[in-house]
């Protein structure tokens, strides 16, 4: 936990200025001595998830450049940890998706109750899902299919046990598998022994803009409301299930009157998702806790009880088919995420018509929806692909996907075959904008590498076309936006498509009546769509692994993954937690520190490293910003963080950062970054005037390679750097150099 003060036996922050490192996503596993470049270095502050390093006491003097000392901010573990946590992460990606897209909400604050309330709905669904899923597996498959079967019982004496026992006995007792998932999510959100005081900045209320306050706010509060809510909301879910089952035969008064009751805290948690201003109540303000903490624990009671009835009603089951009303409750589950999107859509739509600036609103006006939609595909994947394949698991004699399709509901079939249909159109129409934006990338690549390499020698071809390539691909970045638009609208109308379920129909039995194409061929789909499920999970499975041992994978990887993490859960209280709530008050605080003993400090930030360096300008009181400066390289926050998330980085953002420090502030980028980029301006002005506009001098581009030859005494060219970090080339430390210069002048005044 973070110290005000540096810790006893380590070296004083004495020197006139520190310059303080932030790293980014590729430096998450990297060593503090790997961003000092030092062999020896010493924590003066944090502790092992986030801690501030300088040289080691056995090395006087290094670290230091002059008068600058080097201090390194090592936070890698915040968003990761262990590889075991950062596989278990895999699995909450929906989770973590669903609660991006409450943050991409449009910057007009007339939208924020109503994208909010859709967006906090939509995450409970995912949470239905999730326990319909589990349900799903031990009632409908093990419970009521399998262990009527004695063909499926044979040889399984894990099972075979509760075979030929009474139906409610079985409900009862494996209901405790889906009963048992809602704990285990239950217990893994709520992350003991965490103190939020000891992250707080040290001054509250220091702007008034939305990005000031990520990391200042406690979300503790909001989020074990949420957390109740959503619990109660799950146990809710698991008793319909079963009282849709013991209906079957004829609703008796007692399982009206629970039905009733499961519904009122159904609709109670609906409402409350609904009522931002109740949700959204200040940390000190714990008066709804009382209310959703009641609603939680009248839920569980009511699983009991509804257990019990399931258990002890006299009424006769029915036999054969699948679990009664369950296929039923999956689809109209599927229908409320159609409906849900669509009002998310609907409400965006409406925002965009009357917000007519260009580019007003990134992704089309539709970045939360692009998000939620991508969020409901894939828990509709994991969902599904979980029940199809312990059915093709149970199900051992059917010697085609037909049989395994008997088994697995009729919902889940659809959502394969859904699920499916939207990646491979996806793959299509992204092969497509690969081929027709490719001229326009290289020309544009081109035109960069005449100017940068005009007298370039014949024998450099070959590396000036590596480059040209470089250049392209990292412009391919900006042909995502449609992209995720595409896949949005596409994963939509696969949910939508669900529905069809409830018309008691194949998927095979429909494109065959009204496309033509043969029952068989899809059949076949939907076979592969599963597999191809089984294997994108398998691949991010491995991908986590491979984020966490490899660096140049992790570049790719962690990018994604810290941008998701670095906000706080405000939808889905099972999203992995938010690394910002401790990173930028911490970092603050040492700032804070380190001014007030006399020093003037350099922040410097790399890829998401600038990221919470920008937030933690904005929560630094004036008297502590009038003596810092800032430089950032490979900031995706124009890039990336402008066009995702426009109401909280925008211009006036930025230009309030810029102003905080006196516009001592240098961005450093490169053309052949695929993240990064520039922040005001792409062209630096012909001539530089700090008394015109000094947003106009922050943007510096780099030539990247620095030569297309091998200099003298080597043998290769430089290498291309693109997204990796630059702490050690002289143009940073040109950049570091000047900022330290441009702290002992009066700051720049603002744009006129």
């Amino acid at each position: 936990m973070s110290d005000a003060a540096a810790r006893p036996g380590g070296p004083e922050p004495s020197d006139d200025v520190v310059e303080l490192r932030v790293h980014g996503a590729s430096a998450t596993r990297a060593s503090a001595g790997q961003v000092l470049a030092l062999p020896q270095i010493e924590q003066v502050a944090g502790d092992r998830s986030g801690g501030f390093y300088r040289a080691g006491r056995q090395e006087p003097g290094a670290g230091r450049t002059g008068r600058v000392t080097l201090e390194a901010y090592r936070w890698g573990d915040l968003p990761a940890g262990t590889m075991a946590r950062t596989v278990a992460l895999v699995f909450l990606l929906p989770f973590m998706l669903v609660n991006v897209a409450i943050w991409m909400r449009p910057a007009n604050r007339g939208s924020d109750a109503t994208t909010r309330s859709l967006c906090r709905l939509l995450a409970l669904t995912i949470t239905a899902l999730y326990v319909l899923a589990a349900a799903g597996v031990a009632l409908d498959l093990i419970a009521w299919k399998c262990m009527s079967s004695p063909h499926c019982l044979a040889g399984r004496g894990w099972l075979s046990w509760l075979g030929g026992r009474p139906v409610g006995l079985r409900l009862a007792v494996l209901a405790l598998v889906p009963a048992a998932a809602v704990g285990l999510l239950w217990r893994a959100s709520t992350r003991p022994g965490r103190v939020f005081e000891a992250f707080r900045p040290p001054e509250a209320a220091i702007s008034g803009h939305r990005l000031g306050a990520v990391g200042r706010w406690d979300a503790e509060p909001l989020v074990g409301r949420l957390r109740s809510i959503h619990v109660a909301a799950a146990f809710a879910t698991l008793d319909v299930t079963l009282l849709a089952a013991r209906a079957a035969p004829g609703a008796s008064p007692a399982t009206v009157a629970l039905a009733v009751v499961t519904g009122t805290v159904l609709v109670a948690c609906a409402v409350l998702l609904c009522a931002p201003p109740l949700i959204d109540r200040a940390a000190t303000d714990r008066r709804l806790d009382r209310i959703t903490g009641t609603l939680r624990t009248v839920a569980l009671v009511l699983t009991a009880v509804v257990a019990a009835h399931v258990l002890t009603g006299p009424a006769p089951w029915p036999e054969g088919g699948g679990l009664p009303g369950f296929d039923a409750i999956l689809t109209w589950l599927f229908v409320t995420q159609t409906t849900l999107l669509a009002a998310l859509g609907a409400a965006l739509l409406r925002l965009r018509l009357r917000s007519r600036r260009a580019g007003a609103a990134p992704l089309l006006g539709l970045g939360a929806l692009a998000i939620a939609a991508a969020a409901i595909s894939l828990a509709v994947a994991y969902s599904a692909e979980l029940v199809y394949r312990v059915a093709d698991f149970l199900d051992r004699d059917a010697p085609t996907a037909v049989g395994v399709a008997d088994w697995a509901p009729r919902a889940c079939t659809w959502a394969i075959f859904g699920f499916f249909r939207t990646v491979l159109i996806t793959l299509v129409v992204a092969g497509l904008v690969t081929v027709i934006s490719r001229p326009r990338r290289f020309r544009a690549a081109a035109a960069v590498v005449a100017r940068d390499y005009p007298d370039a020698p014949p024998e450099a071809g070959p590396r000036l076309r590596q480059v040209r390539k470089a250049i392209a691909r990292a412009r391919f970045t900006e042909n995502l936006i449609p992209l995720a638009v595409v896949y949005a609208g596409l994963a939509g109308i696969g949910t939508a498509t669900t529905t069809i379920g409830l018309l008691k129909l194949w998927p095979g039995d429909v494109v065959e009546r009204y496309v033509g194409v043969p029952a068989d061929l899809v059949t076949f789909a939907l076979a592969f769509g599963s597999w191809l499920i089984a294997a994108i999970i398998v691949g991010l499975v491995l991908g986590a692994i491979f984020a966490y041992r490899t660096s140049g994978f992790r570049r790719h990887v962690g990018i994604l993954w810290d941008l998701g993490t670095f906000w706080p859960r405000a939808a889905h209280p099972f999203a992995p937690p938010c690394y910002s709530e401790r990173a930028v008050p911490e970092l603050a605080r040492r700032i804070t520190y380190l001014v007030e003993r006399g020093n003037a400090v350099v922040l410097t930030g790399h890829s998401h490293g600038s990221v919470l360096a920008a937030a933690t300008v904005l929560q630094l009181p004036p008297r502590v910003s009038g003596r810092v400066a800032l430089l950032t390289y490979g900031s995706p926050l124009r890039r990336l963080y402008a066009r995702l998330f426009p109401a909280y980085v925008d211009d006036e953002a930025l230009q309030e950062i810029g102003a905080r420090v006196g516009w001592r502030w240098l961005n450093l980028w490169r053309d052949t970054d695929p993240v990064g980029g520039w922040i005001f301006s792409a062209h630096p002005p012909a001539a530089p005037d700090r008394a015109g506009d000094p947003a106009a001098t922050v943007d510096r581009r780099l030539r990247d390679p620095v030569a297309v030859v091998a200099p003298p005494g080597d043998s290769v060219p430089p290498p291309i750097q693109g997204h990796r970090p630059t702490e050690f080339a002289q143009p940073f430390t040109e950049a570091v150099e000047e900022l330290v210069e441009r702290l002992g002048e009066p700051p720049a005044p603002g744009p006129r």
